[in-house]
């Protein structure tokens, strides 16, 4: 069985999210999301799941008025947490598993 994975272009990701064209080549050009097509910024298709990234990122450069490298460093000690809450998870769920066996 294998996965569906969605895509969405530069242009819809403009329209459907509301940003500004400039904000989402900023986005890219400091590597916060990569587009999976595309050499220009006109033919980019992204994961969908890149979308709530490129949202956060926009929202955080918004509120905090912070430059670019700045949303890209907190994006990427953000995702580090997620994954070690993951991590973490597995692990109790682990030792669940020992301490009643």
């Amino acid at each position: 069985m294998s996965a569906t994975i969605l895509h969405i272009s530069f242009a819809e990701l403009c329209n459907l999210e509301r940003l500004e064209h400039d904000v989402i080549v900023e986005i890219v050009s400091h590597d916060i999301v990569t587009p999976i097509q595309g050499e220009l910024a006109a033919d980019w298709v992204f994961e969908a799941s890149a979308v709530p990234v490129i949202k956060k990122a926009a929202r955080l450069a918004n509120d905090f008025e912070i430059d670019w490298v700045a949303v890209s460093m907190m994006i990427d000690l953000m995702q580090q947490k997620e994954a070690l809450e993951r991590e973490n998870a597995a692990y109790r769920l682990q030792l669940e598993r020992f301490i009643e066996g």
